[in-house]
């Protein structure tokens, strides 16, 4: 993960790649997983920052979808269950075992809930997490004391896996870098290279320093997410857009809100969606909506008719009405819907399968699908990266490979630094060698100084925003003490770079930028 030495290797222009992936979100770091996996010379690009679009943006679930069963997409739902299994045994310092409460408010909603998701627990099998069932009124007001009460019958309790998505992004590029990848962000990919008809590469710019490369490749993936119709055109100008964006907003809320480990679910909203309100980092997250949006960008922004609603139903299921004053973050984030042959389908019923396309001039594009099934999604696309490139056929082994940091002696329940995996001690050590670094740099979110060097010198950091959006959570948790905590993350970083005051001021004006979009006046 040394972006210098990373970068010297796309300077030799000589070099020819097997795979180039374009787009380091959730299914091309799968992507690049499962290639460098396989022993082919891999690079993956990034416009930006890993995960810096819709995959640090989820309601942090690794989950069959309880949803989609009831769409009756079962073959979906089978496969993210088994997906979700080996998630939890390839990642167990990222992925933990979430048991979510189902509250029922009529006397048929226990029952109807408790037999659907039997059918869930049997199509997870061997991988299951936990048996669902049936609680009383008490058992219900007992595990989340929180609950609204009046007209309270029961509840059914099931289980699903939660985890920390950008964290996980980060842990997929260095397990990609463990297995001989290359993995770069702040490169963004300006026009496919073709030799006739066909791609032969890419050419990119790195949005730091603007110098620009000529990357060769035998087989280029487009695993861009919502802008995959951006990288379909460079190829194609005429084609169609195949995305649709949807926007699901989330706002975070003080531990309060849900004082025990138990999540809630609400399996039907006034807009027949569904909503969670999870613990997730001591605080706990609640959403998410689903509106149509027209246009795409890197920093989506929630509306307030979102923020009112998803405000609204939680205090439909919490005894205390949450408001604005509450919520500590908001953020929101745009699902890459494959776009439905039926132009009146709703959003909601759109398919979060995949689909994996191929141009006529060789251009493999990914799109749909969900962080759960992101290794599936991988492995099938590589199998066409093979096919298509006339690579020796080697098998897929991510299925039982281990996640960097693969540690099970961890509780990463209780344990703030739990995502770091084995990689824990070496970070609180640099603490305790380097004076500069000892102690906390957010006492209240729990984040180390010691973190801000690990995530320049080890993860690939470059911009305030990396720390504290993407490495630490500190964004998506507490807008307000980011910002507080920004001065002294820049300072760090001044350090750890070898950057002057202009880049300071520059990096702080940036990041304010940013940041404002997570909170708002109270």
């Amino acid at each position: 993960m040394n972006r210098t030495k990373n970068l010297k290797k796309i300077r030799k222009k000589d070099r020819e790649w097997d795979i180039v992936i374009i787009g380091g979100g959730a299914t091309g770091l799968g992507c690049a997983v499962d290639a460098a996996s396989r022993g082919y010379k891999t690079l993956l690009l990034e416009q930006v920052d890993f995960s810096k679009g819709t995959s640090s943006r989820s309601t942090k679930l690794v989950h069959g979808g309880v949803r989609y069963l009831q769409q009756g997409d079962v073959s979906m739902v089978f496969e993210a269950l088994q997906e979700r299994g080996l998630m939890f045994k390839n990642a167990p310092h990222l992925v933990t075992n979430q048991s979510f409460i189902i509250p029922a408010y009529d006397f048929w909603g226990g029952p109807f809930y408790t037999v659907g998701l039997k059918v869930y627990d049997l199509m997870a099998g061997k991988l299951g997490l936990g048996p669902s069932k049936h609680l009383t009124r008490e058992e219900t007001i007992e595990a989340i004391p929180t609950v609204e009460q009046e007209g309270l019958q029961g509840g059914v309790i099931y289980h699903d896996g939660q985890f920390d998505d950008s964290r996980m992004a980060i842990s997929l590029a260095q397990t990609a870098v463990d297995y001989g990848g290359t993995v770069l962000n702040h490169c963004k990919v300006t026009k496919l290279i073709k030799e006739g008809d066909l791609i032969s590469g890419v050419v990119v710019v790195d949005q730091l320093s603007g110098e620009e490369f000529n990357i060769k490749s035998k087989v280029v993936i487009n695993a861009t997410g919502v802008f995959a119709d951006e990288v379909i055109q460079m190829d194609e100008p005429e084609k169609k857009d195949m995305i649709t964006p949807s926007q699901g907003i989330h706002v975070i809320l003080n531990k309060e809100f849900l004082p025990n480990d138990f999540a809630i679910m609400v399996p039907h909203t006034s807009d027949d969606r569904v909503m969670f309100a999870v613990p997730w980092h001591n605080h706990v997250v609640v959403g998410t909506t689903d509106t149509l949006i027209e246009n795409h960008s890197l920093e989506p922004v929630a509306l307030e008719s979102e923020i009112d609603f998803v405000l609204e139903t939680a205090g439909q299921y919490l005894v205390k009405q949450p408001t604005r004053k509450d919520v500590l973050s908001v953020f929101a984030g745009l699902r890459p819907l494959a776009k439905p042959e039926d132009e009146k389908k709703a959003t909601k019923e759109i398919s979060r399968s995949h689909k994996i396309l191929i141009s006529i001039s060789g251009l493999i594009t990914i799109i749909g699908g969900k962080w759960t099934t992101y290794r599936k999604m991988a492995e099938d696309t590589i199998e066409k990266a093979i096919m298509l490139g006339g690579f020796p056929e080697r098998e897929c082994i991510t299925k039982h490979l281990p996640i960097h940091g693969f540690r099970m002696d961890i509780d990463a329940y209780n344990d703030p630094m739990a995502p770091y995996g084995l990689d824990k001690e070496e970070i609180l050590n640099l603490g305790e060698e380097e004076e500069s670094l000892a102690g906390f740099l957010s006492e209240k979110l729990h984040i180390y100084k010691s973190q801000v060097a690990w995530a320049v010198r080890k993860e690939m950091a470059c911009t305030v925003e990396d720390v504290l959006a993407r490495r630490t959570r500190a964004l998506f948790l507490d807008a307000r003490e980011s910002f507080r905590i920004a001065p002294e993350v820049a300072d760090l970083m001044v350090k750890e770079l070898d950057k002057d005051e202009e880049w300071k001021k520059t990096q702080l004006k940036d990041f304010e930028e940013v940041a404002k979009n997570y909170f708002f006046d109270k």
